[in-house]
């Protein structure tokens, strides 16, 4: 992984950790951020993104700040979204990152390559294949059917963007926010990572119908509008 740095910025340091920052990073990592939902801690955690198990003396702690705090300024390119927290938690949660000690542990298998997204496709139905195909199917699944290379790592299921029974109760509405603010804020598991910093709300517009091509229903009849 090239990082690149941040210029203007003086180079950031971690904050010193004490037993209670320790256990607030860790309950936040484990129940609130979508961290795990991408990445392996400890056993933990999914395998799109590199380990965070090793991270101390593999990246520095600028590159890891840099890295939660603007995934696509630091490395241009990464399906990595850019996940709203505040400067303390940001701060809390890179110090606990790159001052945990190495576990050792025997390699884990490297993650398989995101989908290259290829020409540019300037149909609309492509281009929203293509991001699909890239952010969505290593946990749902390149059919939508829950069964992407990341979901057995998981510890809920992804949902099954195919099953028509489950999504024509879903509305376009929750299909959108849980795309842009994740899992945690619609009261579903946190590994579901945010893309309203990360994507246009047109592009989660087009995946949201896309969604419905998978499914091949509609939401519920009270929620539908002439969108």
């Amino acid at each position: 992984m090239r990082v690149q740095g941040a210029p203007g910025r003086p180079p950031w340091t971690p904050r010193f950790m004490s037993p209670f920052d320790v256990a607030k990073a860790e309950w936040l990592i484990h129940n609130r951020l979508p961290c795990l939902g991408c990445h392996e801690l400890g056993g933990q955690g999914g395998r799109v993104g590199p380990s965070l198990s090793d991270l101390k003396g593999q990246r520095t702690p600028d590159q890891v700040y840099s890295m939660i705090r603007d995934p696509q300024g630091t490395v241009p390119g990464t399906i990595m979204p850019r996940v709203p927290m505040s400067q303390a938690v940001l701060e809390l949660i890179a110090s606990d990152l790159v001052q945990r000690e190495p576990t050792h542990g025997a390699p884990l298998p490297a993650p398989p390559p995101s989908p290259a997204v290829g020409q540019p496709d300037t149909t609309r139905a492509g281009a929203t294949a293509a991001l699909y195909a890239r952010f969505c199917s290593p946990c749902h699944g390149v059919r939508g059917a829950g069964d992407g290379y990341n979901a057995p790592f998981l510890p809920v299921r992804p949902t099954a963007h195919a099953d028509k029974m489950y999504m024509s109760g879903r509305s376009d509405d929750a299909l959108f926010d849980a795309i842009y603010a994740g899992g945690y804020v619609m009261n579903r598991s946190n590994r579901m990572p945010p893309f309203g910093q990360t994507l246009a709300r047109e592009q989660i517009w087009s995946l949201v119908r896309y969604l419905r091509g998978l499914c091949r229903c509609q939401g519920p009849t009270w929620s539908r509008d002439n969108r």
